[in-house]
């Protein structure tokens, strides 16, 4: 299948916007930037926004959504939005009992444990992904030649929530249950892998220019376990949007020993977190990969020549990769002051223009 002829992609909106060239592997003179999280908590309109109304019922609203993901746009003039949404809304969409409480995170109703609560999961294929299309139409009707990054969970990540039925430091259980039932375990990674995949292709064919997959846990696993037991499925996630041709990337928190074979299941660009420098990455890599990231988000607190320090080294290492794309080692802190951000991206595009 191709994009549809009013994709950005297929009628040139965005097709040679500096994100997409960068992630395609071009260099431009200016390296693109945008924030993880860059969309939501740190910016007092969307607070504001926000009042009355539960994170995934936002999620959800068309209209409220599109509008969430847009302001971060608006105000900073990053290079491209990252539409609003949740790594969780596709298990709510194919019918799991899960909601996100204030502070805490995704909470399940009924834990994921074993093989019969596996199979009693719903069929993805039950998921209804036509309000995410709404906003994601709305939002790249608005933004023109800024593309829309559409994103998804990778499937570990949405089975450590499923099986531990909330956040967890450690996800023993879930790795216990790796082991100690591997066909269940292949089977509920199976499951998620599909219902993740159809969430990014929704977005992708609504409109979003660029998907990024999301593992927030992987740093939690060893190689071993990452290569035999969690690559297949993040594989078969991706392969759900490998007929669009869109640029595509990945990015793990504490993923530094499994960048190589996060990268090997198949995509164009690996986002990098705070703990390694990029040229170490880029190195760990084989120097021809696109790089992501990765400015420390403990530093933007830190005064201006501090972090301005900080980021021209981040720009300087990113160019031992073929290309960069500025952004964080994670997401923004909700305490951030937004006029921060608007600051890195005024000093990144500066530097493509002295």
């Amino acid at each position: 299948m191709t994009l549809p002829a009013t994709h950005p992609l297929s009628d040139g909106r965005t097709s040679d916007s500096p994100l997409v060239t960068t992630y395609r592997g071009a260099r431009g003179a200016v390296t693109p930037v945008w924030f993880m999280r860059q969309a939501g908590r740190s910016l007092p309109e969307y607070r504001e926004l926000r009042v009355g109304t539960r994170m995934l019922d936002a999620c959800l609203d068309p209209d409220l959504a599109s509008e969430i993901t847009l302001q971060p746009v608006r105000r900073h003039g990053v290079d491209a939005a990252i539409f609003f949404s949740d790594i969780v809304i596709p298990l709510r969409l194919a019918g799991v009992d899960v909601d996100i409480e204030p502070g805490r995170g995704p909470v399940l109703a009924a834990p994921i444990r074993t093989a019969a609560d596996v199979a009693a999961l719903p069929s993805p294929s039950a998921a209804d992904f036509s309000a995410v299309e709404a906003g994601v139409a709305r939002t790249v009707a608005q933004l023109g030649t800024t593309p829309l990054i559409g994103f998804a969970g990778a499937p570990f990540t949405l089975a450590a929530y499923l099986v531990e039925g909330g956040p967890s430091k450690d996800h023993l259980r879930a790795r216990t249950m790796m082991h100690a039932d591997p066909d269940a375990w292949s089977a509920l990674l199976g499951w998620a892998a599909e219902v993740t995949g159809r969430f990014l292709r929704a977005q992708i064919l609504a409109g979003a220019s660029a998907g990024q997959l999301f593992d927030s846990w992987v740093g939690s696993l060893s190689v071993d376990d990452y290569v035999t037991r969690v690559a297949p499925h993040s594989a078969a996630a991706l392969a759900e949007i490998a007929d669009l041709d869109v640029p595509t990337v990945h990015f793990g928190v504490g993923s530094g020993e499994v960048l190589k074979p996060m990268h090997d299941i198949g995509v164009d660009v690996m986002g990098v977190d705070w703990r390694i420098p990029l040229d170490v990455a880029s190195s760990r890599l084989g120097g021809g990969v696109v790089l992501q990231g990765n400015v420390d988000p403990a530093l933007l607190a830190a005064p201006w020549p501090v972090l301005e320090a900080h980021v021209l080294d981040v720009l300087a290492r990113g160019r031992t990769a073929p290309a960069h794309v500025l952004n964080l080692g994670h997401g923004v802190p909700p305490e951030t002051d937004p006029d921060v951000l608007t600051r890195i991206v005024e000093l990144v595009h500066a530097q493509g223009e002295v």
